[in-house]
């Protein structure tokens, strides 16, 4: 339950406009709903700002159809880490969710009354390689449906700097950056090293042997030598964008 719904709730009830049974059956499942093999907690938009997110890996397809119809009841729905087969369960009954194939999410949308994001105030995802682009794409989805304006610009890596210096006017105006890159990892520090705006570098599983499926790249982000510059976990695009999110929203002035 959001914010505003609370409050909104609350004034009807002082108001006498429902009745404290009313408002009490509106209430019932704050903190949590316990669907037994999970509980929804549908009180973390009060506590952080925005609902709980679904990780839909290593869940059933039944699980996730249920998680997801009860969220989306109260609040707007992401789910990471779905398959097409989650999906079509998912969309049988809210025909209204909406899937990105390469990200891997699920999103039930709803109007919040919120104001449009700034497009000034943008999140700019860069991907190094074309590899890459699946996780980018979930820290799109996830920027986005925080509320913020995001831009891209892919396949862009140390192999052909010249391409990513074409761009130097978006990477310029851009509020946050994440840097999701594989192989060497090398994007994330020469992209530190020409902004003076957060730069979240996401390592990714891509590479051949020796990158062992992510961690030859995330060492190599955590050693970045350009200032400005911090680390998520590996193929965590879903985390870069949460945090791009909060920083872009302002909430850590």
């Amino acid at each position: 339950m959001q914010k505003e719904k609370l409050k909104e709730l609350l004034k009807s009830l002082r108001n006498q406009e429902i009745s404290i049974e009313d408002a009490v059956q509106k209430l019932e499942n704050l903190p949590f709903e316990d669907l037994g093999f999970a509980k929804l907690d549908h009180h973390r938009t009060i506590r952080r700002g925005y609902p709980e997110v679904v990780y839909c890996q290593n869940k059933t397809v039944d699980q996730v159809k249920n998680i997801v119809i009860h969220l989306s009841r109260q609040n707007m729905v992401l789910a990471t880490r779905a398959n097409e087969e989650m999906f079509a369960a998912v969309s049988d009954v809210l025909p209204e969710a909406r899937y990105n194939k390469l990200a891997r999410t699920i999103t039930v949308k709803k109007d919040t009354g919120e104001a449009e994001p700034d497009p000034s105030r943008y999140i700019l995802v860069i991907s190094a390689g074309t590899s890459d682009i699946p996780v980018a794409e979930e820290a799109v989805e996830t920027a986005s449906f925080m509320g913020n304006h995001v831009k891209t610009l892919y396949d862009v890596g140390v192999a052909g700097l010249h391409r990513l210096f074409n761009n130097k006017k978006a990477i310029d105006d851009a509020n946050v950056l994440i840097v999701v890159a594989g192989m060497d990892g090398a994007l994330p520090a020469v992209v530190g090293g020409l902004v003076d705006k957060p730069v979240i570098a996401v390592p990714t599983s891509v590479g051949y042997g020796a990158s062992f499926q992510g961690v030859g790249p995330l060492l190599t982000m955590l050693n970045a030598c350009a200032p400005g510059v911090t680390v998520v976990n590996i193929d965590n695009g879903f985390g870069a964008a949460y945090f791009a999110s909060l920083v872009n929203k302002g909430i850590y002035k």
